[in-house]
């Protein structure tokens, strides 16, 4: 994300934060960023909130991003997101509080859920709404890939570290792949069929791994996950990281039609309402542009925008889903909002 602000926003990247120095040498090296504006450690993200700055981009593991937008909304700097805003239920609901606290700022709190930022995605679930399928009756959601980036840990690595390096496909720092990547058509699921699920039951697993560069890592890599949604829609959801076969979708069925969209390709409309939006849209890459724009253009101009409450319900629709398959049981909306339960890494020894 940070790359787009210089390139079709005119903002400067004026300092950097890591707690790997390796990364933050070469992130300080890409955007020539002064040594002296180089924060590196633990508490590396509160130096560079509370220094001379307008806006903050949080890209660190999703674990950690509940207590770094704090801190920046603290300090007085809009913050931009990278979806997911956190990995559990105490973390989302920082989120929400940090929020408030940027409203009564006047800071932008921004997630950069890139399908929402793309024209064309906009149009397909404004014809959703309209009624365009009729009443939605049903939705297959789906998101099929491949393998992270293997296992980058090192033999006598700290162990934190190498969570960090890894959280993509991590339990504690990512969320699992649920939370840390499926979110996105997740995300699209609420916005097309305008709700949150009221339960889940589903399951899901780990493949044996033994012996390859995948073996350290922990998160599930397949996903399979019945959601209820108000007024008696359902909603089949599944997800795996194997690879041969990879496609990020989204359908809603209705009588009066299908709407089969794709992250990153085809969105389209079938039955008497038909139309093509697009043969194949460029979801990543000009959604997240579209975001890193509005957000700029809000903290120039001074005309705030948030997006934290929706955010925040998909990302708490995704832990709901995994609590599901982690528990081979239906669990409801409500089981989801009062857990107490906090995913934990550990920090110490991170700086030599």
């Amino acid at each position: 994300i940070a790359p787009f602000c210089p390139e079709f926003a005119g903002a400067r990247i004026v300092a950097v934060a890591e707690v790997i120095k390796d990364r933050l040498d070469s992130t300080r090296d890409k955007f020539k960023v002064e040594s002296s504006r180089a924060y590196y450690g633990p508490d590396a993200y509160k130096e560079l909130a509370h220094s001379k700055l307008d806006a903050v981009i949080l890209e660190t593991p999703p674990i950690f991003r509940p207590q770094h937008a704090a801190e920046a909304v603290n300090a007085g700097k809009h913050v931009y997101l990278a979806k997911p805003v956190a990995v559990d239920v105490p973390g989302c609901k920082s989120i929400l509080e940090t929020g408030q606290a940027a409203r009564a700022k006047k800071l932008s709190y921004w997630v950069d859920f890139q399908s929402r930022a793309s024209q064309v995605f906009q149009d397909v679930a404004a014809r959703i709404h309209r009624g365009d399928l009729g009443r939605p009756a049903f939705a297959q959601v789906f998101y099929y890939a491949g393998r992270p980036a293997p296992d980058k840990g090192t033999p006598g690595m700290d162990p934190g570290q190498r969570q960090i390096l890894n959280f993509y496909m991590d339990r504690a720092t990512g969320g699992d792949i649920i939370v840390e990547q499926n979110i996105h058509v997740i995300d699209m699921a609420n916005w097309y069929l305008n709700a949150h699920p009221t339960q889940a039951s589903g399951t899901g697993g780990r493949t044996d791994w033994s012996g390859t560069k995948y073996d350290a890592q922990d998160a599930y890599d397949h996903f399979a996950v019945n959601f209820w949604y108000p007024n008696n829609v359902h909603a089949s959801f599944s997800s795996h990281q194997l690879g041969h076969f990879s496609d990020l979708c989204v359908r809603v069925f209705g009588i009066k039609g299908a709407a089969d969209t794709h992250y990153g390709g085809s969105v389209r409309i079938t039955g008497p309402n038909a139309w093509l939006g697009t043969e194949k849209d460029d979801t990543f890459r000009q959604g997240a542009i579209n975001n890193v724009v509005a957000f700029i253009r809000a903290v120039r101009e001074g005309t705030p925008i948030y997006n934290e409450e929706e955010s925040v319900k998909s990302n708490l629709t995704a832990i709901l889903g995994r609590m599901a398959a982690y528990e081979k049981r239906t669990v409801t909306w409500q089981d989801v909002i009062g857990s107490k339960k906090k995913l934990q890494v550990d920090l110490t020894g991170l700086q030599a």
